[in-house]
C-alpha cells in the first residue's frame, strides 16, 4: 500500500508539542461515491484545528484519533470516484474537509467529498487559494442570507481570519462596513474596503455603537467575549428584528451569562429584540463555488499573514496561537 507524509495527533493534547510528522501514514484510497483524491499544494490553518483536539475527553466526542489536523487545502485531483461529474482528474481546487474526520488537509493526499471543494483556473495560487474555504465560507454564510445591497453591518472582529473575509464579502454584496478592530489593523480593514473602523484599544465599543444609532441591519460577533454584554447592546444599533450572528472566536462565562439572561427575558424585563443565531460552519457547494467566483473576479483576497513548510507545522501552530497575526498562516506541502 502506497504512503505518504501527514502530521498526526495520535491522542487529544496541546498543540503543537502532540503533532509528529509521519511517513507512513496510508495514502487514501477506495473512494465513495461523489469523492475526489487531491494532492495538496498548500493548505490553510484555523485557531478550530488545534481547539478541537485541546478539549480532553470532549475531543474524542467531537472527533476520532489518531487524528490528522487541517481543514483547508488547494491542490490537484489526482483520482475521481464513480459519480463525479463536477471536477477531472488534473483539476485544480480549492477544498474544505470536515473538521469531524480523522483525515485532515496536513497531509500530502486528502479525500474530499463532493460539497467541499470548487474547481479552479488552471495556473490559478494555490496559495492564496488555502487560505479561503472555511474562513471566507464562514464570512459568506453568516452575512450573505441576511443582508441586501445598501444595508449597514458591523462586524465584530474585522482583523482576524472570518472578519477579514467579511469585509469583502459585505462590500461585494454592495453593504456599507463598520468594523472592530485594533489600531495596528485599521489601515488593513480599511484597505479591504472598510467605511468605518471602530478601534477597541482607544474606543469603547458600546458608547460608539450607540453614538452611530440603530442603523444596521446586521451584525456578526466574530469575538465571543469583547464586548461580553454585545448582544445584550445590540438593541441599541440594530434594526429591530435583525439578526445577531454569533461566531464566537473566545468564550467568557460572563458573555454567555449575558446572552443567556438577553435570550430567554421578555423585551419588557430586558430581552433582547434580535434574533440570536450561534452559528456553525456547514460544507455548502454553492456557497464555495461563489468565494471562488469572488476570486477568480478580483473582488476576494486571502490576507496572507505567513507561508510555512510542510516540516514547519509545529512552529506555524505556535504563531498561530499567539493570535498575533494579520491574515492566515498557510503551510507549503509541495515545494
Amino acid at each position: 500500500m502506497a504512503s505518504m507524509r501527514a502530521w498526526q495527533a495520535a491522542s487529544p493534547g496541546t498543540f503543537p508539542q502532540i503533532l509528529n510528522l509521519r511517513d507512513d501514514i496510508p495514502r487514501p484510497s477506495n473512494l465513495q461515491d461523489g469523492q475526489i483524491l487531491v494532492q495538496v499544494s498548500h493548505a490553510g490553518l484555523n485557531p478550530a484545528d488545534y481547539k478541537m483536539c485541546e478539549l480532553g475527553v470532549a475531543s474524542r466526542a467531537i472527533t476520532s484519533f489518531p487524528k490528522i489536523p487541517g481543514m483547508d487545502l488547494a491542490g490537484r485531483v489526482v483520482e475521481i470516484a464513480q459519480g463525479v461529474t463536477e471536477a477531472k482528474v488534473g483539476d485544480l481546487v480549492m477544498a474544505r474537509v470536515d473538521p469531524t474526520k480523522p483525515g485532515g488537509s496536513l497531509a500530502e493526499y486528502v479525500v474530499v467529498n463532493r460539497d467541499g471543494y470548487a474547481t479552479l483556473p488552471a495556473g490559478f495560487d494555490t496559495e492564496q487559494a488555502a487560505g479561503a474555504p472555511t474562513a471566507a465560507v464562514t464570512a459568506y454564510q453568516t452575512i450573505a442570507p441576511y443582508v441586501k445591497a445598501g444595508d449597514k453591518v458591523f462586524i465584530n472582529g474585522g482583523s482576524g481570519g472570518v472578519g477579514l473575509f467579511g469585509i469583502q464579502i459585505a462590500k461585494a454584496l454592495g453593504c456599507e462596513v463598520t468594523v472592530t478592530c485594533s489600531t495596528a489593523k485599521a489601515e488593513l480593514c480599511k484597505s479591504l474596503g472598510a467605511d468605518d473602523i471602530i478601534d477597541y484599544k482607544t474606543s469603547d465599543v458600546l458608547a460608539e455603537l450607540k453614538k452611530r444609532g440603530q442603523v444596521f441591519r446586521h451584525c456578526v460577533d466574530n469575538v465571543g467575549d469583547s464586548p461580553s454584554n454585545l448582544y445584550a447592546f445590540s438593541d441599541n444599533f440594530l434594526f429591530n428584528g435583525s439578526k445577531f450572528l454569533f461566531v464566537g472566536g473566545h468564550v467568557s462565562a460572563g458573555s454567555i451569562l449575558s446572552i443567556m439572561k438577553t435570550r430567554m427575558l421578555p423585551t419588557f424585563l430586558g430581552g433582547g429584540k434580535n434574533h440570536f443565531v450561534s452559528y456553525m460552519t456547514s460544507n455548502k457547494r454553492e456557497d464555495i463555488e461563489q468565494v471562488r467566483d469572488w476570486f477568480v473576479e478580483g473582488k476576494v483576497r486571502t490576507v496572507v499573514d505567513s507561508v510555512f513548510d510542510f516540516e514547519e507545522v509545529d512552529k506555524a501552530f505556535e504563531q498561530l496561537k499567539k493570535g498575533l497575526g494579520g491574515g492566515k498562516i498557510i503551510i507549503r506541502v509541495q515545494k
